[in-house]
Formats: structure tokens, sequence, C-alpha cells
């Protein structure tokens, strides 16, 4: 018993002498834990808020563009991409207000949204549809090269089906003929198994084929 009581004791005191020792550097990690975890707790909710004040407005923005005032349009999109640029209601918004300047034959303008748009996008996805986009405006301007460009900057395989039709689009404009072919290929191939025998892709490289025929 004599010898448990010391040896308890002696357990005590060593703990005592640990704590004496390392008691700040306990106090001061358990301190920094804390802030950390409020901290991001706060930096959490304040994403969070940012995020749902973003969403409020781009869903504003929906019903302005439904009544047709165009001022109001401007405005709100311009107030996401200047305070909420860090967000994708941003790129929504702007991607749409391309959408409309191409209708309204503005390609110029709605190649500069676009740029900002892929500029600002949030995440490797958005940026390759906005690339894509970009590849489109430029061909309808008439740019093949551009759009050849944009589709270059995309990340292999992204978006395969509409990216490789539009390459060989692209490379049709510019009398590649062979180069074509492969583009319209691959997305064909993207397609799967299930792609039907007549579907656009493969009628473009029929007509490729035919035009092949005729000018050997």
């Amino acid at each position: 018993m004599a010898f448990n009581a010391y040896d308890d004791f002696e357990q005590s005191e060593r703990v005592q002498k640990w704590l004496r020792q390392n008691g700040l550097s306990i106090v001061v990690g358990v301190v920094i834990g804390l802030i950390a975890i409020f901290g991001y707790q706060k930096w959490r909710d304040h994403h969070v808020g940012h995020q749902m004040l973003a969403s409020s407005l781009y869903q504003q923005l929906q019903g302005v563009i439904d009544s047709g005032n165009s001022n109001a349009v401007d405005v709100i999109t311009q107030q996401l991409m200047k305070d909420y640029a860090d967000t994708p209601y941003a790129l929504f918004a702007v991607s749409e207000r391309a959408r409309r300047q191409v209708e309204d034959k503005q390609l110029d303008k709605a190649l500069d949204s676009l740029a900002w748009a892929e500029k600002n996008a949030t995440s490797p996805e958005l940026k390759a549809l906005v690339e894509l986009r970009i590849a489109h405006v430029q061909l309808a301007k008439g740019s093949a090269q551009e759009a050849l460009s944009a589709l270059d900057r995309m990340p292999a395989n992204s978006y395969a089906i509409e990216s490789q039709e539009l390459r060989g689009d692209a490379l049709v404009k510019l009398g590649r003929r062979d180069d074509a072919l492969k583009a319209y290929q691959a997305s064909v191939s993207a397609m799967g198994a299930h792609a039907s025998q007549d579907n656009e892709v493969q009628m473009k490289i029929d007509d490729l084929a035919t035009a092949g025929k005729q000018g050997a």
C-alpha cells in the first residue's frame, strides 16, 4: 500500500510539474483553436449570407428581365458584377446579358461580356462553358481562328459533343477539311453507342465525304 501511495503521489507531482512547464502553451493552443473555430464559423456565416444575397438579387434580375425594363436589368447586372463577382450568380447574369447582345447582333459587346465571365468564372466547369460560348460568338462573327483559340482554352474532353462539333465548323471555315472530319467524328464518338445515325453532326460528316469525292 505504501509503495502504491508513493507511486500515486509521484505521478501527481510529475503531472503538476508538466502543467507548470507547459501550461502557457496549452492555454495558447486552446485559445488559438477557439479563435480558429469561431473565426471559421463567422466566415462561413458571412459566405452563406453573401451567396444568399447574390441569389436573391439574381432572382430579382429574372423578374426585371421578364418585365422588359432594360435600365433596371443593367443596374442589377452591374451590381452583381461589382459586389458579387465571386459568386456564380454574377457570371449567370453576365452570360444572359451576352445572350441578349447576340440576339441584338451586338457580337463585340457579347464578347466583352463573355470575357468578363471567363475571367471571373468560379469553377473550371463554368469557365469551360463560357469559353464554349465565346467560340460560338467568334464563329458567328466569322472569326474561325479566334473560335479555335477559345476551344483550345477548354480542358480536354470538356463538353466534348458540342466543342468538337464547333471545332469542326471552325475548321471547315478555315478550309481544313481533314481536321474538321476528325473533329466531327470525335463529337459523334462522344455521343456514345446510342447516337442516331441521322444526327446533325453525322450529316456534316456525310457532307464532307461527298464534297471530298466530288473534289477528287
